[in-house]
């Protein structure tokens, strides 16, 4: 019932920036109830880690980073559109993974957490 659409990744030189964006499409006439929308990453061999999350949405929003973006990365919404954005600057070599999109919400009373398919960031020394 909940798409997460992604795009913006691809090859950048190190120092330079990109900016994700992933959309929570839903079906005609169903009611979406968004508590967290937020971005992980991984590389082959490792865990999936945190970059930055909005999380309590309902009641105005809680931003965190994950230590790797803090200072570098600013994730931000626009709930108008059921869009969460990544800017991510002073890109590094180390920053090359697979950013994925992460939503949690809530349609009628269930809650469920929904993932993207992920969008490759490379970044080039």
């Amino acid at each position: 019932q909940v798409q997460l659409v992604e795009s913006g990744g691809g090859l950048v030189q190190a120092g330079g920036s990109l900016r994700l964006s992933c959309t929570a499409s839903v079906a005609s006439g169903t009611i979406f109830d968004i508590h967290t929308m937020g971005w992980y990453r991984q590389t082959p061999g490792e865990e999936r880690e945190l970059v930055a999350v909005i999380t309590a949405i309902r009641t105005g929003g809680t931003i965190n980073y994950g230590d790797s973006a803090q200072g570098r990365f600013t994730i931000s919404r626009d709930a108008a559109v059921n869009t969460v954005y990544l800017q991510m600057s002073s890109l590094k070599p180390e920053d090359t993974a697979v950013y994925y999109c992460n939503v949690l919400g809530m349609i009628g009373f269930t809650v469920e957490d929904y993932w993207g398919q992920g969008t490759q960031v490379t970044v080039s020394s």
